[in-house]
């Protein structure tokens, strides 16, 4: 439904309307709240800053609070460049960072709600960085199909054509690999999917 579509392009939107989903801690920069930021990097050392609407990992940048002297300065200049959302960096799995580390690689899953309220898997897919802030194609990622039980289908492919048998910075293949904990994904999907039952295709 276009009327609810912004809920998803609005990554602020998103993360009010899936807070208890995200298992992370995020805050919004606002005028004032250079304390609020600065506490917020004691706790989360390295932390991601967001443009709340971009796609293809626009916008999207890793700061390390070590790096910072004047957190007044350094807040004035975040609101500037619009990258006002403000994400703990995640922590993945060991069997992603065995594969692909130093980025958040993520797992693409398309669900309908169907009438009855149970959830079916449109299809899954698994994205790859390269050790960049994003796993998006503008960043060097690339992606790889999966069978309904979190396998890969194949070999991994760049939205350029390219062919990756292998993971080219760990050499680790790509068919091979198999999403971790599905029964927990399969269900955090059932939860998510149904917080939205304005939309059956999540």
């Amino acid at each position: 439904d276009p009327a609810y579509v912004h809920h998803f392009h609005d990554k602020i939107d998103f993360n009010h309307r899936f807070d208890r989903f995200l298992g992370r801690e995020w805050m919004e920069l606002t005028a004032g709240n250079a304390d609020d930021l600065q506490a917020f990097a004691q706790r989360h050392p390295v932390f991601i800053a967001k443009v709340p609407v971009s796609k293809s990992g626009a916008g999207v940048r890793r700061y390390t609070a070590a790096d910072v002297s004047d957190w007044e300065a350094f807040h004035a200049d975040l609101v500037a460049k619009g990258e006002v959302l403000i994400e703990e960096r995640i922590i993945q799995h060991p069997d992603l960072e065995a594969i692909a580390p130093g980025t958040a690689n993520t797992t693409r899953v398309t669900t309908f709600v169907k009438d009855d309220g149970t959830v079916a898997i449109i299809n899954m897919a698994q994205k790859f960085g390269r050790g960049q802030v994003s796993d998006q194609a503008s960043f060097g990622g690339f992606y790889t199909a999966l069978h309904e039980d979190g396998r890969a289908m194949g070999m991994g492919y760049s939205v350029d054509g390219h062919l990756f048998e292998t993971h080219p910075d760990t050499g680790r293949r790509i068919a091979d690999y198999r999403v971790p904990m599905m029964d927990e994904v399969r269900a955090l999907i059932g939860r998510a999917s149904c917080r939205e039952r304005v939309c059956s295709t999540v």
